[in-house]
């Protein structure tokens, strides 16, 4: 009878095999992402991705702007949209760009940085046996020097220097690679920088137009277009009220705006009111936020008189078009009149508004389509009467500034003529009423800001800049002398200086001095350098005698002094 033993099964190596795939996959991949090539190729791309944000108008800067694109591109605008080009900033892929660059530096400049500190801590390396084979070598028989002078001259000459027996090790360019550390540290503080502003920075948009009723005060529901960032509250908005009193403006005589200035009456927080100017270049800073001055316009007074005597007026400005002559649209709409006496009713289909154009200088002969100048020199509205259901009791949201063009397309509101009105002139329609062109107010646009990382981004971009130009002017390099006293024939094979007398036996005291250079990057300029070393070293650099008069004796040999 045959007995079979049980014998165990082997490990399974399967699920081990898998765990050393992963983390093989895993670490190749961190290799590629802080690798410098992949910093580069995402600094490339976080400057193609920002061309969006400087061709594209941005909610966060100029809402007013992002709606002029919606209307003349009607099919393009939603799709570029969908893709947040006008929020290119704040957009998740443009997150992802600078996140991906912020974690790929981090992970360069750190094993960089350890090897750089290293490499400051070390001595220089000591030399070659065989310096002739260096790039850079000559050999100097019969100079009266020593291991001591030349020390002191490369000392001078702000090289890292270290004396072993009768060699001298020298280097210097330790800024090259210092200006690179600096330049990708300073771009990683300028992601911070940008974050911190994201975070805890906050701005809105307002249009202002001139007059005590129509002071604005920073909250958020008083603002056109708002953005907080997630770490800022309603309440964290610094308390201040503006008031638009004066705005002075000057053009070329092409209609390009010269200057912009306007004045306000400023409110603050336990203080009297005070008068402020402030300019296009030239914010008002009130605390920590800075009020900006955008662009400015103006807004038609409209005065109408119903059919029952009833007065309203009308100040909503008229925004301009896009072109330099200021030539505005806007509309003036007066949905609470002819409300009956009798009944004291209103009817909402004798709604009234007028919508049209404000030409700052208009032209003496039609059309009247386009203002001549963006000064007031001749103002004057050209509007269209409609008169019906505004559609303003729907409850349904709309613009202020343009009609609902769904109720002229279903009939509930209809046209009843058309005019032009100059200062002080009045329109009296066909039931009676009267409308009249009162005059102007100007307004400005301001953007109100606050973003504590913009300190940050001028630090870090100033330090940017040093450590660029120490990293494209810094050279690493490194010299070896060799002093062999009593001797003064040169090796077999070294070259010498051109002039100085090779032959001879030497005069008492001199020594053969060999010296070799090698440049650790590319350095056109180094053999210059290389030879105007030799030459001070042989007592032909300075005048005043041989190498090493004029010395510091009181550093000893072997210190590192004079690093770059």
């Amino acid at each position: 009878m045959t007995v079979v033993e049980d014998r165990p099964a082997p490990p399974a190596k399967a699920p081990r095999r898998r765990s050393n795939r992963l983390l093989a996959l895993l670490r190749n991949s961190w290799r590629q992402l802080t690798s410098m090539r992949t910093a580069l190729i995402l600094l490339f791309l976080l400057a193609v991705a920002a061309i969006p944000g400087s061709v594209l108008p941005q909610r966060g800067v100029n809402i007013e702007k992002v709606n002029e694109y919606f209307v003349e591109h009607p099919e393009l605008a939603p799709q570029l949209d969908r893709l947040g080009a006008f929020e290119v900033f704040g957009s998740v892929w443009f997150s992802a760009i600078y996140l991906l660059l912020f974690t790929s530096l981090i992970g360069c400049i750190i094993p960089r940085l350890r090897d750089h500190l290293r490499a400051l801590r070390m001595k220089p390396p000591a030399a070659p046996k065989r310096l002739d084979r260096l790039p850079q070598h000559v050999a100097l028989p019969g100079v009266a020097t020593d291991v001591e002078a030349v020390a002191a001259e490369l000392r001078r000459r702000r090289w890292r220097v270290v004396v072993r027996g009768t060699e001298v090790s020298a280097e210097k360019g330790y800024l090259k690679e210092t200006g690179n550390l600096l330049f990708h540290t300073s771009l990683i503080v300028v992601l911070l920088g940008v974050a911190l502003g994201s975070w805890y920075g906050w701005h809105g948009n307002k249009l202002l137009v001139a007059g005590a009723e129509n002071q604005f005060c920073n909250t958020r529901q008083q603002y056109a277009e708002a953005e907080l960032g997630p770490r800022v509250d309603s309440a964290d908005l610094p308390p201040f009220c503006l008031t638009l009193t004066d705005f002075d403006a000057r053009f070329l005589e092409s209609g390009q705006p010269e200057f912009y200035r306007a004045t306000v009456d400023v409110e603050e927080s336990g203080g009297a009111t005070r008068s402020e100017s402030f300019s296009v270049n030239s914010p008002l800073r009130l605390g920590d936020a800075n009020v900006y001055l955008l662009s400015h316009g103006y807004a038609p007074i409209l005065r109408y008189t119903d059919r029952y005597g009833k007065t309203q007026t009308s100040d909503l400005p008229f925004l301009t078009s896009g072109d330099a002559t200021l030539t505005s649209e806007g509309l003036a709409a007066f949905p609470d009149v002819n409300v009956d006496p009798k009944t004291g009713k209103r009817d909402s289909n004798l709604q009234v508004a007028f919508e049209g154009l404000y030409l700052p200088t208009a032209p003496q002969q039609g059309p009247f389509n386009r203002s001549e100048f963006p000064t007031e020199g001749n103002p004057a509205v050209v509007l269209v009467a409609y008169r019906g259901n505004l559609g303003m009791d729907a409850g349904i949201p709309g613009s202020v500034y343009q009609l609902d063009q769904r109720q002229v397309t279903n009939g509930k509101l209809k046209q009843i003529g058309d005019k032009k009105l100059a200062v002080g002139e009045k329109w009296t329609l066909d039931d009676g009423s009267v409308l009249e062109f009162v005059g102007t107010k100007p307004y400005i646009t301001i953007s109100v800001r606050y973003d504590p990382g913009s300190a940050v981004l001028l630090g870090s971009s100033a330090v940017l800049l040093v450590g660029l130009m120490g990293s494209l002017f810094g050279r690493r390099r490194r010299v070896w002398f060799r002093v062999t006293p009593g001797a003064g024939t040169p090796a077999p094979g070294a070259a010498t200086p051109p002039g100085d007398p090779a032959s001879g036996s030497p005069t008492g005291g001199s020594s053969l001095v060999e010296a070799g250079g090698l440049p650790r990057t590319d350095y056109p300029g180094f053999a210059d350098e290389f030879a105007q070393l030799v030459a001070a070293v042989s007592g032909g650099g300075r005048p005043g005698g041989p190498a090493g008069a004029g010395r510091d004796e009181g550093g000893p040999a072997g210190t590192r002094e004079g690093a770059e």
